[in-house]
């Protein structure tokens, strides 16, 4: 009978649980979707409740078809979506409003606000953020200026926040343990990137009161047991955690400076391993933890780009060119190039270089010649051009260009999209056999917490290509897709 780490991938349309095994390789997956609500445009909210609810469903049915016993799970990794913000009621672990998701913007005029009162610097060398509704602290922020009573009940300790990783294990331990990883916590707006802990001189600006906050705790840890579940035994440690973008970058084994990852996922986030000591960018590019694991801490550059698989579903869900995300690649095939059409995915705003929040999407160079397939194309243009953007932002802070690009993510599969990305950045693009990385890299950091694997070293060794994509497209085309792009970002700006 094998042992395994069950690993909760909590994302930002749906719920996955995966077995993983001593040998990287996932054993059982099951992934259950959950409602987006959009009370207004640019609001996006999410039902706690409803999250919870696809936690159980997908443990419930993965270990069900899979034959899996309870006593077979040694511990378990969570990751999540991050920034969303989760406020509950401590007594009876009930979430007194929806949470509201890192897309959303509602608080882009409390981050104005604060921009003019001169808090954007500090921010920005205390935390390695800029001050964008992305982020968790101004959502608190616009939750308190909706109700004064809201803000005396959390100042009483009748409240607790949470990203998505705090409410989980919470809920898991029957409301016995309120923590946070590190690497969340460094994406709140309200922990100094410095010394890891909570910081008055970030709260008191956004008017946080400090009795709400999770406690900081490492990446790989024990933190508390499974008790008082309907759908797993009391007593399996929950022993590690990261946010989406800094698992998957240790499930991608990039332990040492330099290496890097790209995710495709609902919007695309690149992330490089800078070591032990943050540095800030020229470019807008944030810093953040990546993770802390024995007692050191690993900091790591991220790029954002907010909208990537989401502008496949909309071309999906909204206009109806295809019925399945997959059948995107196909249809972009269909012909050779954009025919001049470019498509800049701003759906909720530009993140990182450009960081304009009120940026909406745009649609340029259609004719009457334009064709779905056109429009296809250029969807998978505008995320690849976007990542683009965000490599050579990273080269010129770090003063060098990578080696190699480790992508995963569900829109790594479409091989059309990877060989875009290696011709725009002109370096080899590498996927691995395991493309969920976010999950691996939570049950790798549960894993050496409880014994499951020895270290990074092990890990590493593990850890395998599938196909590495190298560039094959002349300069030229490289150059007027870029020119066109360029127009396209400025026209918008």
């Amino acid at each position: 009978m094998s042992d395994f780490i069950l690993a909760i991938d909590q994302g930002t349309t749906g719920t996955t649980a995966l077995l993983i095994g001593h040998d990287l390789r996932v054993h059982g997956h099951r992934t259950v979707d959950f409602p987006q609500h959009f009370p207004t445009p640019g609001w996006v909210e999410h039902n706690p409740e409803e999250i919870w609810a696809t936690v159980r469903q997908t443990i419930l049915e993965l270990l069900e078809s899979t034959g899996t016993a309870e006593s077979q799970i040694v511990a378990i990794g969570i990751t999540n979506q991050r920034e969303t913000t989760v406020l509950w009621e401590r007594a009876d672990s009930r979430p007194v409003a929806n949470a509201i998701v890192w897309q959303c913007r509602r608080s882009a005029a409390i981050c104005e606000k604060l921009k003019k009162q001169d808090f954007e610097e500090l921010y920005r060398q205390r935390t390695g953020l800029v001050l964008d509704p992305y982020f968790s602290g101004t959502k608190l922020t616009w939750l308190f200026e909706q109700s004064a009573g809201l803000k005396q009940r959390a100042e009483d300790g009748h409240l607790a926040f949470g990203t998505i990783d705090s409410f989980l294990v919470w809920r898991l331990t029957s409301g016995k343990i309120h923590v946070t990883d590190v690497s969340n916590a460094s994406r709140t707006l309200m922990m100094d990137l410095h010394d890891l802990n909570w910081s008055d001189d970030l709260l008191e600006p956004l008017g946080v009161p400090k009795s709400i906050l999770p406690e900081i705790v490492p990446s790989s840890s024990i933190y508390g047991k499974t008790s008082g579940l309907d759908f797993l035994p009391d007593g399996i440690p929950i022993a590690g955690m990261a946010g989406d973008q800094q698992a998957a970058l240790f499930g991608q084994a990039c332990f040492e400076p330099g290496q890097s990852k790209c995710t495709y996922g609902t919007g695309a986030f690149i992330l490089e391993n800078i070591g032990g000591q943050p540095l800030f960018s020229k470019h807008g590019l944030l810093t953040t933890v990546a993770w802390q694991l024995d007692g050191k801490t690993s900091y790591a550059l991220e790029g954002s780009a907010f909208v990537a698989g989401a502008a496949v579903q909309w071309l999906r869900d909204g206009l109806g060119l295809i019925k399945t995300s997959p059948e995107i690649e196909a249809l972009a095939r269909q012909v050779e190039d954009n025919n001049g059409v470019i498509f800049v995915p701003a759906l909720t705003g530009l993140g990182a270089p450009h960081w304009k929040s009120e940026a909406r999407g745009q649609l340029t160079g259609l004719t009457r010649g334009t064709t779905a397939a056109h429009l296809a194309r250029a969807t998978l243009e505008g995320i690849a051009l976007q990542v683009h953007d965000l490599v050579m932002a990273m080269a010129d802070d770090l003063g060098e260009t990578g080696s190699i690009l480790k992508v995963d993510g569900g829109a790594a599969n479409n091989n059309l999209l990877m060989q875009m990305q290696a011709d725009l950045i002109n370096q080899p693009v590498s996927r691995p056999k395991t493309v969920e990385t976010t999950a691996l890299g939570a049950a790798m950091l549960a894993g050496l917490a409880v014994g499951f694997w020895n270290d990074t070293d092990e890990l590493a060794a593990s850890w395998q290509e599938e196909r590495c994509f190298q560039p094959l497209a002349e300069s030229g085309w490289r150059e007027t897709l870029l020119e066109q792009w360029q127009d396209a970002i400025n026209r918008i700006r």
